[in-house]
């Protein structure tokens, strides 16, 4: 035998069988990089922007969605507990949303425009910014989760988590017209509810307060009404909190309590013996 080869490990029979069992049960799904693939195939059709490949004609352009659709349908078949007809309606039914999906992605691309004064142009937050990687995702993956689609929106998710440094989880519920800016350490959990005009920076945490698993179907994450600001490291926990509307959260909040609506709410450290404390200020009309 050559030197530099290995000789053959002999492995217990028995864990060999308990190892193929696993191969053998384990859920069926597309491997994350041909759902990555498919979703940056289709931000790309939506946002030429975003898009390496030019469309000379509408035929053409129909033509990719077309392809699109048939590309999801063959990631949804790995999906072994679902007949053909049902994952053609899945396939279908998503489709059906592009046009709104592509709106949500308009307003949301307005946002980030009008939310920061470093950007240029609606074709520089396309091609660079995370928070515009990230809500396309977030849009894309929450409209297959709401059609109770398994996995596949979750790895969507994660794929811009790790390529953005923002986890938002696909069940989270997201009005128009959202801006993150920078993004880096952002944490949306699974029940959030975030509405209009809502502008988030880095390192904010909508989360939840510990909790036991036979809660985990009630509403566990922070309800952000329309209109807030929440700024670089706040954490807002609970599913019972609730931040009212045009209301400004300071960085490095800790809140588990609602505020009122036009509330300021920031940390305010007393020098003299280093203790710290929530000061909430509700501006009244």
């Amino acid at each position: 035998m050559n030197k530099f080869q290995l000789e053959h490990t002999i492995l217990k029979k028995e864990f060999i069988q308990q190892l193929f069992k696993e191969h053998q049960d384990a859920p069926k799904c597309a491997a994350p990089s041909v759902v990555e693939a498919w979703f940056k195939n289709f931000i790309g059709i939506l946002f030429p922007g975003f898009c390496n490949v030019q469309y000379t004609s509408q035929e053409q352009l129909n033509q990719a969605l077309v392809n699109s659709e048939k590309e999801l349908f063959d990631i949804l078949i790995c999906n072994d507990c679902l007949k053909n007809e049902q994952i053609i309606a899945l396939a279908n039914d998503f489709f059906n949303q592009v046009e709104n999906i592509k709106n949500l992605l308009q307003k949301d691309i307005q946002a980030l425009y009008d939310g920061d004064p470093a950007a240029k142009s609606f074709a520089e937050i396309i091609r660079s910014y995370p928070g515009f990687y990230a809500i396309s995702a977030h849009r894309v993956a929450h409209q297959l989760y709401k059609m109770n689609v398994q996995l596949i929106p979750r790895i969507i998710s994660e794929n811009a988590h790790s390529k953005t440094g923002v986890d938002i989880h696909p069940g989270a519920t997201i009005g128009e017209y959202f801006c993150i800016d920078h993004g880096t350490g952002v944490v949306i959990g699974e029940t959030t509810t975030v509405g209009n005009d809502v502008k988030i920076y880095q390192g904010v945490t909508l989360g939840a307060l510990s909790v036991e698993n036979r809660n985990i179907q009630h509403k566990r994450h922070p309800t952000i009404e329309d209109g807030v600001i929440i700024y670089a490291g706040a954490t807002i926990l609970g599913g019972n909190t609730i931040v009212g509307k045009n209301s400004i959260v300071g960085g490095g909040v800790w809140l588990t309590k609602s505020t009122p609506e036009n509330s300021k709410v920031y940390y305010r450290a007393r020098m003299s013996n280093a203790e710290g404390e929530i000061d909430t200020i509700t501006f009244k009309p």
